[in-house]
């Protein structure tokens, strides 16, 4: 089992930037695929990123960010990150990160393990 918390969520203007951490506990990230989703009120949860743990650290990413955010790791810190760039209104929305055994997958419900969301808001 793994338990994810996230953190660095928060309020920012159009343009700025913001980290979120997910760190991992109960067990190493090492065979296991961890993605962010991102959820806004009224709409579905909607794939933001993923990073395959045990494969060198491959990375995908929705359309609607790519280029503006990067996710990344920390293998001594079990912790993985999501560099936002460029935010837009459009951005905000609670942040989840995910994890599961195996390879990354772009859809929530293959995800068995899941954090309790940062809210990130941006302003106009």
């Amino acid at each position: 089992q793994v338990q994810l918390v996230e953190s660095g969520g928060g309020l920012v203007q159009a343009g700025g930037s913001l980290r979120l951490s997910c760190a991992a506990s109960g067990r190493s990230f090492s065979t296991y695929a961890v993605a962010w989703f991102r959820q806004a009120p009224g709409k579905e949860r909607e794939f933001v990123a993923s990073i395959n743990w045990w494969s060198g650290g491959s990375t995908s990413y929705a359309d609607s960010v790519k280029g503006r955010f990067t996710i990344s790791r920390d293998n001594a810190k079990n912790t993985v990150y999501l560099q936002m760039n460029s935010l837009k209104p459009e951005d905000t929305a609670v942040y989840y990160c995910a994890a599961r055994a195996g390879v990354p997958r772009p859809y929530s419900h293959e995800y068995a393990y899941w954090g309790q969301g940062t809210q990130v808001t941006v302003s106009s």
